[in-house]
């Protein structure tokens, strides 16, 4: 029988590791707000209410990876589907953040630093990883940094005229190409250990405006100017996004899966998504 893989938020990420494993015969089943076409995955319509057929899933699923953002409870799959995560003894996957780490000056952090979210967003992300992993199976718990990959990366905000080049003085930022977090979520699926938490990123941090420049560079694009950090300038969320300075470790998940990023650093990345596109830039 085909395993089937739940995906509670069929979004970027859950879409890559479904692209991964339905090859090898696994079944997808995914939910949005609203039911939509989809090349891999079954979709089912969860709007934050409860629903039996999906409470069976949750029990019966060989895997279950959960990315609905959490809200000031935090998750909200766990709370309505409770009963049916405490039965259920297979593989769980919760995508955090690594922002709950907070603010580290630039410094190195890992799985067992200590966390100290600066904004609410990374501060709910943690009271829902502490409830996956008070589970009786605990999930693993999977703390992201910038997600990129096709149709989301510089490139295509620079292609776009929409790129920005912030600078902020010591700034430094860990990111992850979309198929290296894929990779990542199979590894675990292949070789569980309930409880496990994992940074999954790339071996460079680097300066957001080095990105951006890279980018305009092999587009062969002038880059937008250098503009000096200014919350008082920007939408709340944006300046989030350069609150904190940290390198992000991502030895244990070497050490324990083997698994290496095929993406180590973002000119990798933007130069594989660049090789992929049609058109004259690639």
């Amino acid at each position: 029988m085909a395993r089937t893989l739940l995906c509670l938020g069929h979004g970027y990420v859950a879409q890559a590791l479904s692209r991964l494993l339905a090859p090898h015969g696994w079944r997808v089943v995914g939910t949005r707000r609203a039911i939509t076409a989809d090349p891999v995955a079954e979709i089912l319509a969860f709007n934050g209410t409860p629903d039996e057929t999906l409470a069976g899933h949750v029990q019966s699923a060989d895997a279950v990876l959960v990315s609905i953002p959490p809200d000031e409870a935090g998750d909200l799959s766990v709370r309505i589907f409770e009963a049916a995560f405490r039965a259920r003894a297979g593989w769980t996957g919760y995508l955090s953040t690594t922002g709950v780490y907070g603010d580290h000056a630039g410094a190195w952090v890992d799985e067992e630093t200590p966390c100290a979210p600066s904004s609410a967003p990374p501060a709910r992300r943690l009271i829902a990883e502490r409830q996956y992993l008070e589970l009786p199976t605990p999930a693993h718990v999977f703390r992201l940094p910038g997600i990129y990959g096709p149709g989301r990366s510089a490139l295509d905000r620079v292609r776009a005229g929409d790129a920005r080049r912030v600078v902020k003085p010591g700034l430094v930022l860990s990111r992850a190409h979309v198929e290296d977090i894929a990779a990542a979520l199979a590894a675990s699926i292949a070789r569980p250990n309930p409880g496990r938490i994992y940074n999954v990123c790339d071996d460079e941090p680097a300066p957001p405006q080095d990105v951006t420049l890279f980018a305009a560079q092999l587009l062969g694009i002038e880059p937008p100017p250098e503009t000096p950090f200014d919350p008082a300038t920007m939408p709340p969320a944006a300046a989030r996004f350069y609150l904190d300075s940290r390198r992000v470790s991502n030895a244990r998940l070497k050490a324990e899966f083997g698994w290496r990023p095929a993406y180590p650093n973002y000119r990798a990345g933007l130069r594989a998504i660049l090789a992929a596109w049609p058109g004259p830039n690639g």
